[in-house]
């Protein structure tokens, strides 16, 4: 080798640089699959910056963004709920950013420090199997309580906390629903652990399970049971429970350490858009969109008519790491 190409070999190594990575970022997704390979492509199509994603329920993105902390693999966090970025934004994870975008966004409904941004909202629902429930000799469920019902022993499809923003969102639910008291609601979860059909990973598996009749109910999101319902399963009805609610904030956030911030920030700015917030429904999402120059889709939920707890996203954050700890020691283990 020539003395000057040893000369810059040697510069190049004590800089620490290898051959540079071009211009292409990864994300971390944590809705549908359909819905982060649109999304993506939409974004590719759009700015030229080539983008691909690995798609992780948002229990698993954060042990993964928390794992790479050093030699970050992602350089965007989209979708899966804000709670689990309040926790990642405590432990410098975030990249703060004020998007070109957020003034068009709904207030509150993004980090007031801007470490993240409210990019859909979804509300929690009971995916009935109308068919397997009457085999059961039931109806519909419409309430908390009657999804403790013997009758559906082995039979309610819902996700572990530990690994899934829905489950994590249920079970913050009932921490409301019992005036901020965690004891009573790991006492309901505790009495809802019989009629568990198994603790999925990701929330929105319970949809499907229901659609295939392998559980009589799901506890889902509702834009994730109108899915399954388009997707051919005639005997699916969305219900919401009487006592209340708890409801999901996807988030979106430009991560610490991401290889190629500049066009991180560029995909949050195209993602807050009012065009790219349009894109759900292509693929049967129908989540709430958080642009206030987006209406909402008629097959939404409609929060005028549905009873909501009163959900603290940073609350329910902070408390998150501890309370899921719990729910794995006294009532069931991660799935493995």
């Amino acid at each position: 080798m020539r003395p000057l190409a040893i000369a810059l070999v040697a510069v190049l190594l004590a800089a620490g640089c290898s051959t540079p990575r071009r211009d292409k970022i990864t994300v971390a997704c944590g809705a549908s699959e359909r819905w982060c390979a649109m999304m993506v492509k939409r974004f590719s199509d759009s700015t030229g910056v080539e983008a691909d994603f690995v798609r992780l329920s948002s229990g698993e993105a954060l042990e993964r963004i928390r794992t790479a902390r050093a030699r970050q693999e992602f350089d965007v966090w989209h979708g899966g709920p804000a709670d689990s970025y309040v926790a990642a934004k405590s432990q410098g994870l975030l990249e703060p950013y004020r998007s070109e975008r957020s003034g068009e966004i709904r207030q509150q409904w993004a980090d007031p420090e801007h470490a993240w941004s409210g990019i859909y909202a979804g509300v929690l629902a009971f995916c009935n199997n109308t068919k397997e429930l009457a085999e059961r000799g039931m109806k519909p469920i419409r309430s908390w309580r009657d999804l403790l019902d013997k009758r559906l022993r082995g039979s309610v499809a819902i996700a572990h906390p530990a690994t899934s923003g829905t489950a994590y969102t249920a079970l913050w639910t009932h921490v409301e629903l019992s005036g901020g008291d965690q004891d009573a609601a790991l006492g309901y979860l505790r009495g809802l652990h019989p009629n568990v059909l198994r603790y999925n990973s990701s929330g929105s598996a319970a949809a499907l399970q229901a659609a295939k009749e392998e559980a009589a109910v799901g506890v889902v999101f509702s834009h994730d049971c109108v899915a399954a319902q388009e997707q051919g399963y005639p005997n699916l009805e969305v219900t919401f429970p009487r006592e209340g609610t708890g409801y999901e904030l996807g988030g979106l956030a430009v991560l610490a350490g991401a290889h190629n911030p500049d066009s991180a920030r560029r995909y949050v700015d195209w993602a807050l858009s009012g065009a790219s917030q349009r894109l759900g429904p292509l693929v049967k999402f129908y989540a709430l969109p958080t642009n206030t120059q987006v209406p909402a889709h008629s097959k939404a939920a409609d929060p005028a008519t549905v009873k909501l707890v009163s959900y603290d996203v940073e609350v329910a954050g902070r408390a998150k790491q501890a309370l899921v700890d719990r729910f794995s020691a006294e009532i069931a283990g991660p799935p493995a």
